[in-house]
């Protein structure tokens, strides 16, 4: 997608110096930088620092992460050893552990190392191209469910949170994949964008891409939804996911639950936009899941620029102040309208959500 009306993926493999870069995304939306990733350390940092963040960009990230890690350390015992850090950086995206072990899979030490590399590194790439089109086909078949609503309205209000879209992804975004596939078919759309504390990352993030993208948007408080539904100006919600259960309990952003309950109190679609490796088959129960809680003091402390133009992080809570800081909720599945997956619109039920699992 378009940054400065320049196309970009979220990370790519540079084979002239033979490593990775990305986006990091600490530094949007007042800076783009573009950072290497040479070696396992790299990888760990950019996962733990959210230099990349977003289910999808963790895998791929991850999946790097195995390659990069092999370079380094060629025995079994050392890779084994990487493959447990990288798992260890962030426990809530599935994806995550996913990619993690479609790579390992790919380690055969009968091969010689040049081989097992080459294949490594077809494979992360192969990962990054499958999620293009896994977020394509999002985008289609969302675009359906637009298409319906727009036969009663001539303008589509849509409510996201967090940052579901191609900076979370390699490229289109889940969430917001929909969204674009509407703009491409001439759909009238404008998007309230939850700025999503403590993060920011629907203010700093999703709006940034809307915006290069020139779609219509409004950033507005994590609260006002709910005044923005009584109200009759939303149409239908749709959010990305970091896990979701055999039988449909979504975990994502914090503050996703209360959006899915308010919603379903007006009679307003929730949608859930997810690759179908963002499920975990192994867990049926929310409370299974494990949540990710953060550092205090990503509630404690907010950037941006100051009169100066020049970066800063300033506190805004008092020091001595107790923080808890959850980096996810989850949503019940009763709470959700639908799955948009790239296998089409499945039903938030483990009866309609199995039937896609080896299809």
């Amino acid at each position: 997608m378009l940054i400065n009306k320049k196309t970009y993926r979220t990370i790519w493999y540079n084979k002239e110096k033979d490593n990775v870069q990305i986006i990091d995304q600490n530094k949007l939306p007042f800076e783009l930088e573009i950072t290497s990733l040479s070696n396992l350390n790299d990888v760990l940092l950019a996962i733990k620092e959210m230099k990349v963040r977003g289910a999808p960009l963790i895998g791929a990230t991850a999946a790097y992460g195995v390659y990069l890690a092999f370079k380094e350390y060629n025995s079994q015992k050392t890779i084994n050893e990487a493959a447990k850090k990288i798992k260890n950086t962030r426990p809530t995206a599935v994806n995550l552990f996913w990619a993690v072990d479609r790579m390992m899979s790919k380690i055969d030490f009968n091969y010689p190392k040049n081989k097992i590399e080459e294949s490594l590194l077809k494979e992360a790439n192969n990962i990054c191209e499958e999620d293009i089109n896994k977020c394509k086909k999002i985008g289609e078949f969302g675009l359906e469910i637009i298409k319906n609503i727009k036969k009663s309205k001539n303008k589509i209000n849509i409510l996201t949170h967090c940052n579901a879209g191609w900076l979370a992804t390699i490229d289109w975004g889940t969430a917001t994949a929909p969204i674009y596939y509407a703009r491409n078919n001439n759909i009238d759309v404008h998007v309230w964008v939850d700025e999503t504390r403590p993060r920011n990352q629907g203010s700093s993030l999703t709006s940034y891409e809307l915006n290069n993208e020139g779609i219509e948007n409004t950033i507005i408080t994590d609260n006002s939804a709910g005044l923005l539904m009584q109200k009759g100006e939303i149409d239908i919600c749709i959010v990305g996911a970091d896990r979701v259960t055999s039988t449909g309990h979504v975990a994502n952003k914090i503050g996703t639950f209360l959006k899915a309950v308010i919603a379903k109190e007006f009679n307003i679609p929730f949608y859930v936009a997810i690759p179908t490796n963002t499920i975990d088959w192994e867990i049926k129960q929310y409370e299974d899941i494990i949540i990710e809680e953060r550092d205090g003091k990503e509630l404690r402390e907010i950037k941006g620029l100051d009169e100066n133009n020049v970066l800063r992080l300033v506190d805004i809570y008092p020091k001595n102040s107790k923080v808890y800081n959850p980096a996810f909720d989850i949503t019940p599945n009763k709470f959700v309208e639908a799955f948009i997956t790239n296998k089409g619109i499945i039903q938030a039920r483990a009866d309609e959500i199995i039937k896609i699992k080896n299809d």
